[in-house]
C-alpha cells in the first residue's frame, strides 16, 4: 500500500464482526459517503476543491485510475451547523405512536423528503379533550354527538363521519345549528334580568341575527303542483283584470291604425244601454260554466251552502253580506257556476250587479257583460226584476246586491264582520215594489281574504278615503294580502275559506208606493234573519273570529 493511504474500516455489520470490531454507530454510518472517479457526491469536479482534497485525491490515484471506489469518512463536530439541523428535523418530526398524530397530520410531511411540517397548535382544553376521547374510543368510526367544552359547557366542535386519505375531520359547529341540539345543551342567549341589571349596571343590546330567524316574507317552493299554480293564475288574471283592460287600451290607442276602429269604440262604450237594459243580450252561458272559473272557487276553496230551496216561481233580491275588499265571494258564487248556483236552485236565473261606472271603462265592460253583470242602478233593478221568465214579469229572476257597497269595504278587517245595513234601505223599498223576496246572504271569510289599515289607528287616512267616496263614488282601501311567488306581500287573496250560506227568504207583498213602517218592518225581518245565520254557523265557519256580527250606520 501506498505510503499516506488512508485504511478504512469495513462498515457491513458481518464484516466488522469477523474482524472483533465493535459495531459502527448510526450517526458515523450517515456521514460516510462513497465517491466516483474524479466526482463527488454531488457530481462537481475535484479541482474545485482546496489544496488537502487535491493531495489526497494525488495519494487514491492508483486506485481511482483502476475503477474502484473508496469510502471517505468525514468526521463532524458534534456542535455543528449540519448536525442541529438534523436534530430541528427530528424535533418537529411527528411520533407515529401517539394517538393525536392521525388528527394533527394528514400524510404531510411524514417520509424522508425534504417537506416543512405544519405548524404545531397550542394545546386547548378542547383538544384535551378530543384527545382523551380518542384515546378511550375502540372503534375507528366517530360518533355523531358533538364535543363540549368542559370549560364552557357549549359546543365547539363536531366531529364529521367519513374519512379523506384515512384523516377524519373536526369541524367547528355553527351557532345556527343548537337548535338541533338538546334543550339542556343549548347556550342561553337571553338578556340578564332587570334586577341583575340594576345591581351590576349591565345593559344588553339587541340579539344579533334574530330577525333573520323571524323572516317577514315567505317565498312559495318551487314544487307546487300544476293545478294549485293553474289556480293562482285565474285569480291573478281576475284581480288585475280591470288594470289588464286599461293598459291594452291605451297601447292601442298608440297605434294610429286603430283610432278608425277605436273612435266609434269609444263612442259606443259612452252611449251604451246594454247594462241596464235588463235583456242579457251579451250574455255568454258557456264563459259562465267554464271550467277556469273552477279553479278560481277552488283557490280559497269556496262553497255555496243554501239552507232551504226556492221556487221558480218567485222572484227575488240576494243581499249580499259583507262586501270585503273585491267581493270574490260574490263573484264566484253568483257570477259564475263555479260553485252550482244552477244545481242549487233550479229554475231561477241570477244577475250579479256592480257600480255602474265600470261599465265605462274599455274593454273591461266587454268582460263584465259576457259573465252577466248588470248596473247596480234603480233603471237597472227594475228592468230585471220585471221583465223576462215565463210570463215576461220576471218570475224565476234574482239580482245579487252587495249591500254595504264601498263604504263597507274600508271595515273589512280579517276575522271580523262590520256591515253597513242600519240606514240602507234602498233594496229593501226595491223588493217591495217589485214584489221580490229578500234572501240573506251570508259570506263567512270574506273580510279574511285581505288586510287593510285600520280606521282606528290610522284616522286621517280613513277621513281622506271617506272625502273620495263622497266626491267620486268610489273609494281606495289601502289593502296588501300575498303575492305570486310569496305569502306575505302582493294584491293576491290569502288562500283562507271561504263559505257562503244563503238564508231563508222573506216573503214580501208587492206594493208601488210602500210606507216606511212597510219599509222598517221587513227591514228588521231581514237584518233578524242575518244574524240568525250568523249565530247558527259562526262557530263552524268562523272559529277564529275576533268579535261577534256588528251592524252599524
Amino acid at each position: 500500500m501506498a505510503a499516506g493511504a488512508v485504511t478504512t474500516e469495513p462498515s457491513a455489520p458481518e464484516e466488522r464482526e469477523k474482524q472483533h470490531l465493535p459495531p459502527k454507530s448510526y450517526a458515523d454510518a450517515v456521514e460516510e459517503a462513497p465517491v466516483d472517479q474524479g466526482t463527488h457526491e454531488n457530481g462537481e469536479s475535484n479541482g474545485n476543491n482546496d489544496g488537502d482534497n487535491s493531495k489526497m485525491n494525488g495519494s487514491n490515484g492508483h486506485q481511482n485510475s483502476t475503477g474502484h471506489k473508496a469510502s471517505v469518512l468525514r468526521i463532524v463536530a458534534t456542535d455543528s451547523q449540519e448536525e442541529n439541523k438534523t436534530n430541528e428535523k427530528k424535533s418537529f418530526r411527528p411520533d407515529l405512536s401517539r394517538g393525536v398524530s392521525k388528527e394533527e397530520y394528514s400524510a404531510t410531511g411524514l417520509d424522508d423528503t425534504p417537506k416543512s411540517p405544519p405548524k404545531k397548535p397550542k394545546k386547548t382544553t378542547s383538544q384535551k379533550n378530543i384527545r382523551s376521547h380518542n384515546k378511550s374510543s375502540s372503534d375507528a368510526s366517530f360518533p355523531e354527538s358533538p364535543i363540549k367544552d368542559s370549560a364552557k359547557d357549549s359546543n365547539i366542535f363536531e366531529k364529521v363521519n367519513g374519512t379523506q386519505n384515512g384523516s377524519k375531520l373536526i369541524s367547528v359547529k355553527p351557532a345556527i345549528d343548537n337548535k338541533d341540539l338538546p334543550k339542556e345543551d343549548r347556550p342561553h342567549y337571553e338578556k340578564p334580568s332587570k334586577e341583575l341589571q340594576k345591581e351590576e349596571g349591565l345593559a344588553s343590546g339587541r340579539i344579533a341575527g334574530q330577525r333573520w330567524g323571524q323572516s317577514g316574507i315567505r317565498f312559495a317552493p318551487m314544487n307546487i303542483p300544476l293545478q294549485r299554480r293553474l289556480q293562482t293564475l285565474v285569480v291573478l288574471l281576475h284581480t288585475l283584470c280591470i288594470a289588464i283592460s286599461v293598459s291594452i287600451f291605451f297601447f292601442l290607442c298608440a297605434i294610429p291604425l286603430f283610432w278608425p276602429l277605436l273612435i266609434p269604440y269609444m263612442i259606443y262604450c259612452l252611449t251604451s244601454k246594454a247594462s241596464t237594459s235588463g235583456t242579457h243580450s251579451h250574455r255568454l252561458e258557456f264563459l259562465r260554466r267554464s271550467p277556469v272559473w273552477s279553479l278560481f272557487a277552488s283557490y280559497f276553496p269556496a262553497r255555496l251552502h243554501r239552507s232551504q230551496e226556492l221556487p221558480p216561481t218567485r222572484k227575488y233580491i240576494f243581499g249580499y253580506h259583507p262586501h270585503g275588499i273585491i267581493s270574490m265571494g260574490a263573484f264566484g258564487a253568483f257570477a259564475t257556476e263555479a260553485l252550482g248556483f244552477s244545481q242549487l236552485f233550479p229554475g231561477i236565473k241570477n244577475t250579479l250587479l256592480t257600480l255602474d261606472s265600470n261599465f265605462r271603462i274599455p274593454l273591461y265592460r266587454d268582460y263584465a257583460l259576457a259573465m252577466g253583470l248588470s248596473s247596480v242602478s234603480k233603471e237597472s233593478c227594475e228592468n230585471l226584476l220585471s221583465r223576462g221568465g215565463p210570463n215576461n214579469e220576471g218570475m224565476g229572476r234574482a239580482i245579487t246586491i252587495v249591500v254595504g257597497g264601498a263604504r263597507e269595504s274600508l271595515d273589512a278587517q280579517p276575522y271580523t264582520l262590520r256591515l253597513v245595513l242600519k240606514r240602507r234601505k234602498g233594496f229593501v223599498k226595491m223588493a217591495i215594489r217589485t214584489g221580490a223576496d229578500l234572501v240573506p246572504v251570508l259570506a263567512f271569510g270574506e273580510n279574511d281574504l285581505y288586510d287593510q289599515f285600520s280606521a282606528e289607528s290610522h284616522p286621517r287616512i280613513h277621513k281622506f278615503q271617506l272625502l273620495v267616496k263622497k266626491m267620486l263614488g268610489f273609494t281606495i282601501p289601502l289593502f296588501h294580502a300575498r303575492g305570486v311567488f310569496n305569502y306575505d306581500v302582493g294584491l293576491m287573496p290569502y288562500r283562507r275559506p271561504l263559505n257562503i250560506v244563503v238564508g231563508k227568504p222573506i216573503t214580501v207583498a208587492q206594493s208601488g208606493k210602500p210606507s216606511q213602517e212597510e219599509i222598517d218592518r221587513v227591514h228588521e225581518e231581514y237584518v233578524t234573519e242575518l244574524e240568525r245565520l250568523w249565530d247558527l254557523w259562526k262557530d263552524k265557519f268562523a272559529p277564529d273570529r275576533k268579535e261577534d256580527l256588528n251592524i252599524f250606520e
